[in-house]
């Protein structure tokens, strides 16, 4: 996703936008908004001195018709379709990465370890999904963090393989 900022400029056409001038732009043309977007291009972006195509796809935020996001992909030969949906999957990782620091501290271990910082992020994605598929049990307005809280405070202090017995036994 990109910030809707001055800084970033990309060429569309032969002249240099950034995104915000590009977006009036297409408004200003006679292109019609698509029902799941509202409008997707082609442009040639650089970088350290190389130009590569990108495809830019605006959408419409959800809840207001006049703010919307712009999904970049450098796979522009994708339909602005498959872009939107490859962003879709790709946002539930950053929820999940987000849940997870927040959350479950996995931004505060100091393992240095790389085998155990491996199951350190296994353990905590296991935690997440019991945590979210509990969620999806419940019907009350418990958080995930909350929820967290709360598992902490029924399980005393075990070792990892007692802790994983405990929680099949109840």
């Amino acid at each position: 996703m990109l910030k809707l900022s001055k800084k970033g400029y990309y060429r569309y056409r032969g002249r240099l936008y950034d995104v915000k001038r590009l977006y009036e732009r297409l408004a200003a043309s006679k292109i019609h908004k698509k029902s799941n977007y509202l409008y997707s291009c082609v442009v040639q972006a650089e970088y350290q001195g190389q130009s590569f195509p990108i495809r830019l796809v605006f959408v419409s935020k959800c809840g207001s018709k006049s703010k919307y996001l712009v999904l970049a992909t450098t796979r522009y030969q994708l339909q602005p379709q498959e872009n939107i949906q490859l962003y879709k999957r790709r946002w539930q990782i950053e929820t999940f990465f987000k849940a997870a620091k927040q959350y479950l501290a996995l931004d505060k271990s100091q393992i240095q370890s790389y085998d155990r910082q491996c199951g350190c992020f296994a353990v905590t994605a296991l935690v997440y999904d019991l945590l979210a598929w509990q969620e999806r049990q419940e019907t009350d307005d418990k958080t995930l963090g909350d929820l967290f809280y709360l598992m902490n405070d029924y399980l005393p202090n075990l070792a990892f393989e007692q802790a994983l017995v405990y929680l099949n036994v109840k």
